[in-house]
């Protein structure tokens, strides 16, 4: 049960008792003892602290765009929702100052009023910053990285209440620990209060979707990648054509021949253009894999879906490429990734088709998307991550009684004797 006093203290911020949250799936679901909207770093600061000396666990969450239940908790769920925006920015310097919970389709508004914008964008906006970052979420084209390495210093309250700089805001250079270990945190490190991006100036992009036989594209994406900005395509498995999105500056795609039926094309802010808009809520699973490995996996992928599940599978492939980075727990790091994501109705299972596939990733040395569905634990995770002890080490260090892990991260991360 809460403790009175715990009670009084989430008063000071705007907060529910019992909130039962659902993930934006609907695939997941609990019920937080407690779901609190702190407005200030110092609202937050006081809640840990006192979650802290009560022994309650904290979970920040964002839009709950996750697929696996790295927000889930029993007890204190800190919702980012009101510390939202863009609070500086420096052009010349190519930096912005965001607040955690900013949607990433306000972030694009608002870095455009300055003139800025994110050098990449995932496939959808519809998640907040903070966690986008945190799980590693990514966009496409074999030069551009995902969205966390844009993440080149911060502010993290850790488990004592303490405002830790790390990166820029600490002076210290791109690459410290700290800074590594928090640009793929999955919140385990503390809440992040404050967030320094590196920043591009605005720019349009032209956007070119065309339908054609999966086999061309196979036969084309090399080139492809390496001609453009942006390239990902969608392999749909009941018909085996394949959706082919090109985006690059305007201009750049006049030279563009695909062969097959024009779906979609339109030019913009590239904060408008990149993403897509889906009104129908799927599951997923998504690994990434070596960019030399890829296309074999995708042909293995695409032979196993049509011999085993093509009549159960409603929906699409999407296949992906991501610049290395040095983020500890980078799904990416170290290595040119290509990544391949199954997506499912949220009407239909996914256990079975996902679990039959898995298999086919983890032996093209695949290494899971951490908001996405996977079966992985830290028995495999730790084999798969140069940095994974290192990473343990700062996250005991800023919460050594495991105040930021829920049973879902200590089973991931190997902590099952960190309880509360």
């Amino acid at each position: 049960m809460t403790p009175p006093e715990m009670v009084r203290a989430l008063t000071h911020a705007p907060s529910e008792r019992d909130v039962h949250v659902t993930n934006w799936s609907g695939s997941l679901s609990f019920t937080a003892g407690w779901r609190v909207w702190p407005r200030t770093e110092e609202e937050v600061v006081g809640l840990v602290r006192r979650a802290t000396e009560h022994g309650l666990g904290v979970r920040p969450v964002g839009s709950c765009h996750s697929s696996t239940p790295v927000m889930a908790t029993r007890d204190v769920l800190l919702s980012l929702d009101n510390l939202s925006g863009v609070v500086d920015h420096d052009a010349e310097a190519g930096l912005a100052t965001v607040l955690p919970g900013t949607g990433i389709e306000d972030l694009g508004a608002q870095l455009a009023d300055a003139g800025l914008a994110m050098e990449n964008l995932g496939d959808v906006d519809y998640q907040a910053i903070a966690g986008a970052i945190g799980t590693g979420t990514h966009g496409t084209g074999e030069s551009l990285g995902n969205l966390s390495s844009a993440l080149v210093g911060g502010r993290l309250v850790t488990a004592a209440g303490e405002v830790v700089p790390f990166g820029h805001d600490a002076g210290d250079p791109p690459d410290s620990d700290l800074t590594r270990a928090a640009q793929v945190s999955l919140g385990a490190l503390g809440v992040l209060t404050s967030l320094t991006l590196r920043v591009r100036p605005a720019h349009h992009l032209h956007r070119r979707n065309v339908m054609t036989h999966i086999d061309w594209v196979l036969d084309h994406f090399d080139e492809l990648a390496a001609t453009y900005r942006h390239v990902d395509f969608y392999w749909y498995p009941r018909s085996d054509l394949a959706q082919v999105r090109v985006l690059d500056e305007p201009g750049r795609l006049d030279g563009l021949r695909v062969p097959g039926r024009l779906k979609r094309e339109s030019s913009g802010p590239s904060y408008e253009v990149i993403p897509n808009h889906r009104e129908i809520e799927f599951d997923e699973m998504e690994y990434m894999l070596p960019r030399e490995a890829g296309l074999a996996t995708f042909r293995e992928v695409r032979e196993r879906v049509k011999a085993r599940h093509r009549a159960r599978v409603a929906w699409r492939v999407l296949v992906r490429t991501i610049a290395p980075d040095r983020a500890m727990l980078s799904n990416a790091q170290d290595r040119p990734t290509m990544t391949i994501a199954l997506l499912q109705n949220a009407t239909l299972d996914y256990k079975a088709y996902f679990e039959d596939v898995e298999p086919i990733f983890l032996g093209h040395d695949g290494r899971p998307h951490w908001g996405k569905k996977h079966t992985r634990t830290a028995e495999h995770l730790s084999r798969m991550y140069p940095d994974w002890d290192r990473f343990r080490d700062i996250r005991r260090r800023l919460d050594p009684g495991g105040v930021f892990l829920n049973d879902y991260l200590r089973t991931l991360l190997g902590e099952e004797g960190r309880d509360r």
